[in-house]
C-alpha cells in the first residue's frame, strides 16, 4: 500500500484510469463500502503500508487494483490470514467478484478460500498429497478432508454423516 489516498492506491493498478473506471473496480472488490463509511471517502489517507485500514480493507484494496489493471492472473498468497470471521467473509466475497474472467492462483492454509477453488492442490511435506475438486477430496476422506476436519468439525460431521431416514 502506498502512502495516499484510497483512490491513488487502486488507481496505481493503471495509472490513467478513468474516475468511472476505478469505481467500478472498487464495486467489485466491496470497495465502495469502505469508502461510503469513511468521513473522506476517496480521499481518505491511508498511511504507509495502509496503517489507517484494516486487514481486510487493505486486501480488498489490492483486489480493486487488481481489477483496474484488468489482471488476467491473480496470485494470492494467504489472503484471509490474520482476518477475523466477518472480515474474511468481505474478503471472499470480493475475491469471488475479482476472479470472474481471470485465472486466481491461492495458496492458503484456511480452507474457506479452498471450498470455492475449482481445483485444490494438497501438499504435504512439499509434495502433491491429493488435488481434483474440493467435494470429490472431502468425500474421498484424504488429507484435505482431514484438514477441513480441523478447522470446520461440525460442518464435516454433517457433510459426511450418511443421513438416517
Amino acid at each position: 500500500m502506498l502512502d495516499g489516498t484510497i483512490a491513488d492506491n487502486i488507481r496505481f493498478g493503471r495509472p490513467g484510469a478513468t474516475t468511472q473506471e476505478l469505481e467500478a473496480a472498487a464495486r467489485a472488490a466491496l470497495v465502495d463500502e469502505i469508502v461510503d463509511r469513511l468521513p473522506d471517502g476517496w480521499s481518505t489517507q491511508v498511511g504507509e503500508g495502509g496503517v489507517r485500514l484494516s486487514g481486510g480493507q487493505r486486501r480488498r484494496v489490492a483486489l480493486a487494483r487488481a481489477i483496474l489493471r484488468d489482471a488476467s492472473v491473480l496470485l494470492l498468497d494467504e489472503p484471509t490470514s490474520g482476518l477475523d470471521a466477518a472480515a474474511e467473509q468481505a474478503v471472499l466475497d470480493a475475491l469471488d467478484r475479482a476472479a470472474e474472467g481471470r485465472t486466481v492462483l491461492a495458496v492458503s492454509h484456511r480452507l474457506g478460500l479452498a471450498a470455492r477453488a475449482d481445483r485444490v492442490v494438497v501438499l504435504d511435506g512439499g509434495r502433491v498429497a491429493e488435488q481434483g475438486p474440493p467435494a470429490e477430496l472431502l468425500a474421498a476422506g484424504g488429507a484435505y478432508a482431514r484438514l477441513w476436519g480441523l478447522q470446520h468439525p461440525t460442518e464435516l460431521a454433517l457433510t459426511i454423516t450418511p443421513e438416517r431416514g
